[in-house]
Formats: structure tokens, sequence, C-alpha cells
């Protein structure tokens, strides 16, 4: 700690371990950097895709102030449960034990789905909205693992294959492993670039499909990563391999959801995708958390069209060699000028007579 005092560096630098930063005397992780980076441009992701299917995208604010709490406490609480090393006691311990991001996406979907209860917005169509753009946070965020050096994979001894991003070079080792973290990172913005595209798109019924595949995905693709990490990496308390069983169970979970969605829709519309019955679109009307929202015309908008342009607010017209206080006070003066003067009552005129009757 030493090194972070101020008379001992600038105000800002590098730290010693190469993990971080700091400002002051406050040491700020390279992890933490990526993994609230991650967590911002998936708010602007998922506000573009609410404005793109119909839906009032300052709803993503109330979101983020809660989901992204929830999912924090989610993924420590994951970790302590299933990290042998840990326990719940450390679940305060935040600077120095990890996060599950399973965890995280258990924390954040349910915390999501409270809120849309709450708010009466429909869940599966923000869900549509917001899960999706989670795997491009998770892939981002899986560089904080390259600059803790951590979540890597098996030895490679050939020399021929040891050069990054195929494998990472571990400093408290001395060794080459498998850089796992970057094969989950890529395989997850493709998952991403893939689903955007998808619901981008996509506006038939029923919704929550995109959601399904979300989690279609990221379960199949940490099942299949989560065995091939280094030992010391598998969250294994009791015995059992937690993320890769959780992995297991998100991608089943999605693979049914998606059939019920099917069904029911079939069910209701007399077709497993849009409507025979009725209006195939399945974002026809305008989703928002408040009544006092009104949709306008956007050319994001897949239904922009049948809304009304925003009218233009009223522009006060500045007069030459005048400042802003004294076009308002003349605005506000031509105004009084302007009102027509109120006609005087004919009782008081009656009383004017009299009184000069009597005089």
């Amino acid at each position: 700690m030493q090194s972070l005092l101020l008379d001992k560096n600038p105000l800002f630098g590098l730290n010693p371990d190469g993990k971080g930063i700091y400002f002051f005397t406050l040491p700020i992780q390279f992890y933490a950097i990526v993994i609230v980076s991650g967590m911002i441009i998936a708010a602007v992701l998922s506000a573009l895709l609410m404005k793109r299917r119909n839906m009032d995208n300052g709803f993503i604010y109330i979101l983020f102030v809660v989901c992204i709490p929830s999912a924090i406490i989610g993924a420590r609480l994951f970790s302590c449960l299933t990290d042998p090393g840990l326990g719940i006691k450390a679940f305060f311990d935040f600077p120095w034990a990890g996060l599950s991001i399973t965890g995280g996406v258990i924390g954040g979907v349910l915390a999501g789905f409270i809120v849309c209860m709450c708010c009466k917005v429909n869940f599966l169509r923000a869900a549509d909205c917001v899960v999706i753009n989670i795997l491009f946070a998770q892939a981002l965020g899986r560089w904080g693992n390259y600059f803790n050096q951590e979540v890597y994979g098996g030895l490679i001894t050939d020399p021929a294959q040891q050069w990054f991003p195929w494998a990472v070079y571990i400093k408290d080792t001395g060794e080459w492993h498998h850089a796992f973290f970057f094969y989950e990172m890529v395989l997850n913005l493709i998952g991403w670039a893939i689903l955007f595209t998808f619901t981008w798109f996509r506006k038939k019924k029923p919704n929550g499909i995109s959601t399904c595949l979300y989690f279609v995905w990221y379960g199949t693709v940490r099942a299949v990563m989560e065995p091939l990490r280094d030992q010391s990496f598998i969250l294994n308390a009791g015995g059992v391999m937690w993320s890769e069983l959780f992995a297991i169970m998100l991608s089943g979970f999605g693979v049914i959801a998606i059939l019920v969605l099917l069904l029911v829709n079939y069910k209701r519309e007399d077709a497993f995708i849009g409507s025979r019955k009725g209006d195939p679109c399945g974002i026809t009307k305008y989703l928002s958390y408040s009544k006092k929202a009104k949709p306008y015309y956007s050319k994001i908008n897949m239904l922009g069209a049948n809304y009304p342009p925003r009218p233009e607010e009223p522009k006060k017209k500045k007069k030459r060699g005048m400042s802003e206080d004294e076009v308002q006070n003349s605005a506000s003066e031509g105004e009084k000028d302007e009102r027509p003067e109120r006609p005087r009552p004919a009782s008081l005129d009656i009383k004017d007579h009299d009184r000069e009757e009597k005089k």
C-alpha cells in the first residue's frame, strides 16, 4: 500500500502489480474498468433496441439502477456459495474474491422481472431488448481475466503454440496456458452479433424468443468451456461443478422455454410464429412504463411511420445587440401589451351615475 501513497507516486499512474491504475490513493482494477464499461455499453445497446422495437427507451434507466446492483449481489453470492475456498463469510471481502457471471445473470434477470411486474411492462418484450446485450458485456468483461491472469486452460508446452491469443503467459507460474477467457470472449461476441441482428429485424409473435436463445447460447458455451479450465478456477464446493451444472440448466431452460412459447402462441394465434387470427406483429402496441409517454416518428423504430413527428419547441427570436435576459423581458412586455383591456362592468357605471345625481 505504501506504493500508492502520494509522497511516493504522482496523483495518477499504473499500479505496481500491473493489474490496474490508481487515482490519488484509490486503486482501480482493470477488471472493474472493463466490467463497468461492458455494463454501460450494454445499456446503450439495450436502449437502442428498445427504440427499434417500439418501446420507451427511458425504461432502461430504471432497469440499470435496479438490475446492476442485483446482478453484482447475485454474482458475489453464487461465487461465495460455490467456491470451496470462500464460503458465505467472505461475501463482503469484495477486493479479495471474485464474481460469478452465472450468478450475475440469475440475479439480474430476476430483478428485471420484478421491475417489469411493478411497472406493468411486458417482461418478455423488455427482456428481448436487454438480455441479449448481456453477451456483449460478458465478452468485454472477459478481458478482466486477462489483466488478473486468471480463468485460463491447460498447460501448453509446445513453443509453436505459445502465442497470444491462442495461449496466454502467466507471470506467477512462468508458463503458457490456453487462453480460454479469449475463446469465450470470441464466442460471446459471435452470439451477440447473431442475436442482436435477429432481434433488430424480427417483429412477429411470440416475444421472448431472443431471450431464450441467449440462455441456449450462453449455457452451451459455458457448458463446453467450463470443464476445460484449470482446476483452480472451477467452482466445485461439495465436489459438484456448480458452474457446469448451472450452464447445462440454463441451456436446457432456454430450449424448453422456446418450445413453451411456440406452443402457447399456436394455441392463441393458430400459428407457431405470427398469427392467423389477428395481428401477427408482437410489438404493435407502444410500450412504456409511464402513461404520459407519447410515441413519435422515428427512423429507428420499426413502426415509427405510424406515429406523428415530434412537435418542435417554439424558438424565441433574438434581436441584434440584446442579451438573453433582455430578450425574455421584451417578450414578457410584448405579451402584456398584446393583452386586451378588460371591459368595465356596467354595475360600476350605474353606481358612478347615482353618486353624481346625489351631488
